[in-house]
């Protein structure tokens, strides 16, 4: 049976690739009709639809996602996202079913070109772009982000291992640029997210991508970032989302 499933995974990847492929092209225009003639709101609304047929192009592959859409959260207020990292695929079904709290991303620079629609949505929808080789830089750009994400109550992602693990063992946070997240939205609150088993799509590398994954979200309990010192919050936020990383 795994035999037969590894020789179906060949050419279900190709179709997965040319879906995702006419996806990214269709919805690069999409966004830019909506961002350009009409606002934020509309190229918002393009970017979750964006992701939405992201993740019905992942289920080609059998692929399943354990999460639903966030409807209970503190209003009016600025949350802080912070997650574990094992793959590219975790982040379409953040987009998709965080879409209430307006989820913007804390994203490598490299990715800022390059990339039909997600290059273009990461310049254009609110994300925030860093040089992990240009220390100053990159916290410059998470102060600014923190400013943006103040002004307009809006959501911002992080994931504080810098890069993703590749296997179902977490790194160690690198806490600076949590830390100043935390520092300059006194007022937000965290919400802890645990990631399991996205890694397993690419643990063959982009090719193929194995069959009947099925991904695995834990949306940890909201934390008011002013009830806590800033290294006991990373502290515990960390620990909580090393909790649920399933060890097998």
């Amino acid at each position: 049976m795994k035999q037969i499933a590894h020789i179906l995974s060949y050419p279900l990847t190709v179709i997965f690739y040319l879906l995702f492929g006419l996806v990214l092209v269709v919805f690069h225009v999409i966004q830019w009709i909506c961002n350009t003639l009409i606002g934020y709101k509309a190229h918002k609304k393009s970017v979750d639809f964006l992701n939405f047929f992201i993740l019905n192009s992942l289920r080609v592959l059998g692929t399943s996602f354990q999460l639903k859409t966030l409807k209970n959260y503190p209003k009016d207020v600025s949350i802080i996202v912070v997650s574990n990292h094992q793959s590219l695929w975790d982040i379409p079904p953040l987009i998709w079913h965080l879409r209430n709290i307006h989820p913007k991303f804390v994203s490598k620079i490299e990715l800022g070109k390059g990339i039909p629609s997600v290059s273009y949505n990461l310049r254009h929808s609110g994300a925030v772009l860093i040089d992990r080789k240009n220390p100053k830089q990159a916290i410059t750009a998470i102060i600014n982000f923190a400013d943006y994400l103040n002004q307009h109550n809006r959501s911002g992602v992080i994931f504080p291992e810098g890069t993703r693990s590749k296997t179902n063992l977490p790194k160690k946070f690198q806490r600076r640029g949590l830390a100043v997240l935390i520092k300059k939205m006194p007022q937000a609150y965290v919400l802890p997210v645990t990631i399991n088993n996205s890694w397993k799509l690419q643990k063959n590398g982009m090719f193929p991508m194995p069959l009947g994954v099925r991904i695995q979200y834990k949306l940890h309990p909201f934390i008011k970032v002013s009830d806590f010192e800033t290294e006991i919050l990373i502290d515990t936020v960390e620990s909580q989302i090393n909790s649920e990383i399933l060890t097998k």
